[in-house]
Order: C-alpha cells, then structure tokens, then sequence
C-alpha cells in the first residue's frame, strides 16, 4: 500500500481547481473514497482538495448532491455532528444511513467519532485512484 503525500492532494492540477466544476469534481471524488462505515468532514474535504478555509463550500456542494453514487450522509462536521441532516429530505435519513453501516449516533453526533473519522490526507492510497 502507497499512500499519498499531502502535496500529491489535491487530486486535480492547480489549472483544473480554478473553476467550479473542478472543484466539485474533487470534492466528489474525495467522498466516494470514504469506505463504508466510516465518515469525514467538510473540513478534511477542504484541505484535502487544497482549499483548508472552504468547508462551508463542501457543505453546501454535499447539500446539492442528488446523485446515488455520492455517499453524502458520510459527511458531517469536524466535531462529527450530524449538522446538515435536513438536507436529505427526511430528519431522520442521514442518522439512518450510518446507522445501517454501523455507526452510532446519539443526539445527532456520532459516538466513537475518533474512530469513525476518515481522513483523507492520510489515508488516500495511489491504488483508490
């Protein structure tokens, strides 16, 4: 297993990060990494793709997200609280998710957060690309 440096992070060239869709496109791609049963935040997100003071921006880019194949619901806040749940439409859809991989919510925040964090500077490999 190779892991990726932090400089090899963003993903995308510099030119390619420029414009919006670049950056959604980093974002998504970073997100369909997260392997089942874990979870991020928008912050690691953020200085993943190289934008560290964005993490507002990927909320809103996971707010956004319709698609099935971008697991959203593993996105939370950095304290690992279930903070943009109305985003799926039904209050209780993003809690059920992670429930269903495993995941222990209680009163909207994640229990083991430690544990369940995926951090993708670190944990990235060449081969998941």
């Amino acid at each position: 297993m190779s892991f990726l440096p932090y400089f090899y992070i963003p993903i995308y060239t510099f030119e390619k990060m420029k414009d919006k869709e670049g950056i959604i496109q980093a974002i998504y791609t970073i997100v369909k990494l997260i392997p089942y049963g874990r979870a991020t935040s928008y912050g690691a997100i953020a200085k993943a793709i190289g934008y560290p003071n964005m993490s507002r921006m990927v909320g809103r880019i996971m707010g956004e997200s319709s698609s099935a194949d971008i697991p959203a619901y593993r996105v939370v806040n950095s304290q690992g609280i279930l903070s943009a749940k109305a985003a799926f439409g039904n209050n209780d859809e993003m809690q059920k998710r992670l429930e269903e991989e495993g995941i222990v919510i209680r009163n909207d925040r994640i229990c083991n957060w430690r544990t369940v964090f995926w951090n993708p500077i670190e944990e990235i490999r060449i081969e998941d690309l």
